[in-house]
């Protein structure tokens, strides 16, 4: 097998305008040199001009020509493959870009309606239950009321000579007119160009045949002979504006004829009436929520669902990805949204047959070509096993390394004291989660829950036995199913639901029927059977196509409402630690055992061993420093509250009473105490406060996270509704807490002491994540810029730039400096100053060094638990991954806030008196000449009776990865 198709790490780059292929072929040899295998890209296919995430793909047949196009990727395959480096390709399936000028198949969507060749490619109701919109697609792009910008002439026809066509432009939102309406525009403008212009024969006959357009075709064979007609009607303006220059000015003096400021003073009519006979509707942005009619991703207007499963639409969105791969230029696929598809499955089945015919040649197994889904599983859930997929991106494994660092005992006092503050039930994820997604469904994605509901009354309005179900009771049912909903979605299929789909299907009707939301309890048995497929089934005994197309519209729409509802509202709700709120976690997830987590790691080791592990990606809600840094106040409840009471008394200054009550409230408050000692920066912690200039970059990402967190809250401010006097006390808050005069200098010096306190627990937590990441079963996803400690918080400002030269030269210092004779020495210089982060750079580098070396360790061996005797057992996780003769023990610190307070530093030595580690009897046995040598400071580490005392183990380091080096084995690794 072609090692390029078996990845032993991934390090992720976002590319935008500012980091393009050629920034990133100059990184190469570094990532190189820090032992990665394969670059980790984010989409990289032409996106809307200045994207910063290339999410909204415009055209899915081009590579982005703001990166460098296909000669800059070249340049890149080129130099990844001299450097004997592979790479996996982030690709979005499910949406695309929409509005302004550049999506082509969006634009004749718009242009031709359902005579376009594309209409199937976007999932459109062209006949919704809104009153307005017939045979239309809702366009919710203007800035104000649509009569308020059509009397300000902001909505403007303009003529494109070069193309024969017109089109109403909004700003950089351009509206093509149907061809079948042009008749409407010639005709005021012949009438201004004059008798003489007008009656020139080709004018007259292009006229006559412009009023000849005017139809509306209903069979297919029609709509595809109008639309010639149309095309080439478009082709014969465009020769008669070239020839004759005065029909070109009398087409283009139509933006005056259209226009409010027209002297015959019926301008603005001209252009009403000409919007009105298009196939679409501009619309105020603000009635999205509970018109809009096409499927978007989440509640985002210009990224508007492609339909995949449709074999056309699958073929044009994956050409180009199909010839990167038969290349040899991409060795792996990152899916976006899985969960957004009609029929994930399926998609993947046939994503894989796409690249089967080259397996042979490129040297993947047939079938098994690398395929990493974006998949958030909730704490009962796994993978489908079915899927054929390397793993999900590693949001899954988050969870589990984040679990087994938070302490159990004091996360339940910090719930108790958030409801102290908040009231009763506020630390209640579930019950704030239903609420939550009622409250999305009943605002931003209503008008998605309204075409849901249609579909199912259509559909049982064609039976007797359930005709008398009204359209409101069905929806009121569907929302409160949804709303109990306990995982994103469900895969029922062309065979009905699997027992994972009856699993969950049956918890959320079973909560749904006690809330007594509908009349009649005979709707939810008919729901029931409708969302598993079978109602009223075959004679083979499969799902009616209807039923199944019902089904998994369903499960389209509850994967959006479980993420807005829950990580995008309920985790800036519920606050007793944020470092639980994070993306494929919550704020009531279950605190893991080291039992917990070791049954984990067997069960990953089994059946995902090639998964990525994530602990920070471009989504996670904050860094993994930061979350791990918080995570350390669930070791120190009492102390946390003490600290929190202290600085409300400090700042009461801050705040301000209004009628509605004291600003900014209790809740976002207590967050921002929790961000700021999230973020409060490692070259604070000394005698003096940080400098000015610190702290005022400090305070602006943090006013700006405050605003976004509030605004996901939905309480007392949102992104529909603003509030701003609410956003202006918060952000004076913020202002005036982190403004070093004398008022605030007690404040700031309190916070300084307390992150003192909290700050070397917090690396130990982030050095144990980090390597955790590095060694347990899975490949590691390392996110930009991580090598270093990073502070960031939720986006944009996790994707600020990084400072790769900084890197670089400090990789350089260790490949010079860390050498077999002095490693101990240079590593001990860096812990002196671990506040650098090249402690974490030099850990990440020999761990990702030692999985090129040994990739089958990493990606095929067992995981065996190893046994802790002794009073800090509970304090030490410890493991072994064994292939054959080759091991690797890994021994790591948690909860360790008070062992750090009793060194007064990092937990050393004598700190981990009377407490051993067991070898398992599964080990690998040292021959004569062979010995376990440490990974970090090459120091060869003694074993008596297969015992080793953590007090050797961490006399250097608190953490520790062991090699077992053999006689017969390859040459140490450097």
């Amino acid at each position: 097998m072609n090692q390029l198709y078996a990845p032993s790490s991934f390090y992720r780059l976002q590319f935008h305008a500012g980091f393009t292929f050629a920034h990133a072929v100059e990184l190469v040899p570094y990532l190189r040199d820090m032992g990665i295998s394969h670059v980790y890209t984010s989409p990289i296919l032409a996106a809307r001009p200045g994207s910063t995430h290339g999410y909204d793909i415009v055209d899915h047949q081009s590579l982005n020509p703001e990166l460098g196009g296909r000669d800059g990727f070249d340049a890149l395959s080129r130099t990844l493959t001299e450097a004997n480096m592979g790479l996996v390709m982030d690709i979005v399936p499910n949406h695309m870009g929409i509005g302004r000028s550049d999506n082509q198949w969006w634009l004749d969507v718009l242009e031709w309606g359902r005579s376009s060749r594309f209409i199937h490619f976007f999932d459109i109701e062209w006949f919704p239950q809104t009153q307005g919109i017939h045979d239309q697609v809702l366009l919710p792009v203007l800035g104000d009321l649509y009569g308020a910008v059509l009397e300000r002439g902001e909505l403007c026809l303009r003529f494109d000579a070069q193309a024969g066509s017109f089109s109403i432009w909004y700003y950089e939102h351009r509206f093509p007119v149907c061809p079948s309406t042009y008749h409407r525009i010639l005709a005021p403008c012949l009438e201004f160009a004059g008798e003489e212009i007008a009656g020139h024969p080709e004018i007259r006959a292009a006229f006559t045949e412009s009023k000849r357009l005017r139809s509306s075709p209903r069979s297919g064979t029609r709509r595809k002979a109008l639309r010639t007609r149309g095309e080439t009607f478009k082709g014969t303006l465009a020769r008669l504006a070239s020839e004759l220059p005065d029909i070109r000015r009398a087409l283009e003096h139509a933006e005056q004829l259209f226009a409010p400021q027209n002297p015959d003073g019926h301008g603005l009519e001209r252009l009403h009436k000409l919007l009105e006979r298009q196939h679409y509707r501009p619309a105020f942005w603000r009635v999205a929520g509970h018109e809009i009619n096409y499927r978007r991703f989440f509640q985002i207007n210009d990224l508007a669902g492609l339909r995949v499963e449709e074999p056309e639409v699958f073929a044009a969105a994956h050409g180009l990805i199909r010839e990167l791969v038969a290349a040899g230029q991409v060795h792996g696929l990152r899916i976006d949204h899985i969960d957004g598809l009609y029929d994930p499955a399926g998609y993947l089945d046939r994503l894989q047959k796409l690249v089967k015919p080259h397996a042979e040649t490129l040297g993947f197994p047939p079938g098994r070509f690398p395929v990493y889904v974006e998949k958030i599983l909730e704490e009962h859930e796994t993978l489908r096993g079915h899927w054929p997929v390397h793993g999900t991106t590693g949001y899954d494994a988050l969870s589990e390394i984040n679990a087994v660092l938070v302490d159990s005992d004091g996360l339940t006092t910090l719930r108790s004291l958030f409801e102290s503050r908040e009231g009763p039930e506020s630390a209640d994820a579930h019950a704030e989660g239903v609420r939550a997604k009622r409250q999305i469904m009943d605002q931003e994605l209503a008008s998605e829950l309204e075409v849901l509901a249609t579909e199912t009354t259509r559909l049982l309005k064609r039976d007797p036995a359930t005709r008398d179900f009204s359209r409101g009771e069905i929806r009121q049912a569907l929302r409160e199913i949804v709303s109990r909903f306990p995982v994103y979605r469900t895969y029922v299929g062309p065979k009905g639901p699997f027992a994972e789909d009856i699993r969950d299907l049956d918890w959320a009707l079973g909560l749904a029927r006690r809330a007594r939301a509908v009349s009649h309890p005979r709707l939810f048995d008919v729901l029931e059977s409708l969302l598993k497929a079978t109602w009223q089934k075959r004679a083979d005994g499969r799902p009616r196509a209807d039923v199944l197309r019902l089904a998994r519209k369903f499960q389209q729409f509850t994967g959006p409402a479980m993420a807005k509802g829950m990580e995008d509202t309920t985790f800036y709700r519920v606050l007793p630690l944020v470092a639980m709120n994070e993306v494929g976690m919550g704020p009531n997830r279950r605190v893991s055992t080291k039992g917990d987590f070791h049954q984990q790691m067997q069960r990953r080791a089994a059946n995902w061993s090639k998964a990525m592990v994530s602990t920070a990606t471009h989504d996670t809600k904050r860094s993994e420093d930061v979350r791990t840094r918080i995570a350390v106040l669930s070791e120190l409840p009492r102390a946390w509250a003490e600290r929190v009471e202290r600085w409300q008394t400090l700042n009461r200054r801050a705040r301000r009473e209004s009628p509605s009550g004291v600003l900014p409230s209790s809740r976002d408050e207590y967050l921002f105490y929790q961000s700021l000692v999230g973020v409060w920066p490692l070259t604070g912690l000394g005698p003096d406060l940080p400098s000015q200039a610190l702290l005022h970059a400090l305070g602006e990402r943090l006013r700006d996270y405050m605003i976004k967190s509030a605004r996901e809250a939905k309480i007392s401010t949102s992104w529909l509704n603003p509030d701003d006097d609410y956003e202006q006390a918060l952000i004076d808050f913020t202002t005036q807490v982190l403004d070093p005069t004398p008022v605030a200098t007690p404040f700031l010096r309190d916070v300084q002491e307390f992150v003192t306190q909290v700050a070397t627990p917090g690396v130990c937590n982030a050095v144990t994540q980090m390597i955790l990441r590095l060694t347990m079963p899975g490949v590691p996803d390392n996110y930009q810029g991580t090598e270093l400690w990073d502070d960031s918080l939720v986006d944009p400002d996790n994707r600020r730039p990084v400072d790769f030269t900084q890197r670089w030269n400090w990789l350089r210092e260790f490949q010079s400096q860390a050498t077999d004779d002095h490693r101990g020495d240079f590593v001990a210089s860096l812990m002196q100053t671990w506040y650098d982060g090249r402690i974490k750079h030099y850990t990440q580098w020999r761990l990702l060094t030692l999985r090129r070396t040994h990739p089958e360790l990493f990606l095929r061996g067992s995981y065996i638990p190893l046994e802790i005797s002794g009073t800090r057992a509970n304090n030490i996780l410890a493991f072994a991954r064994v292939l054959g003769r080759q091991a690797v023990i890994v021994a790591l610190p948690r909860h360790c806030a008070e062992l750090c307070a009793q060194n007064g530093g990092f937990p050393l030595a004598e700190t981990w008196s009377a407490t051993t580690i067991t070898l398992s009897a599964a080990l690998p046995k040292p021959n004569r000449a062979g010995r376990w040598r440490d990974r970090f400071t090459d120091r060869p580490l003694s074993f008596a009776d297969g015992i080793l005392n953590a007090t050797e183990l961490f006399a250097e380091l608190p953490w520790a990865v062991a090699i077992l080096e053999l006689e017969n084995a390859r040459p140490r690794i450097r």
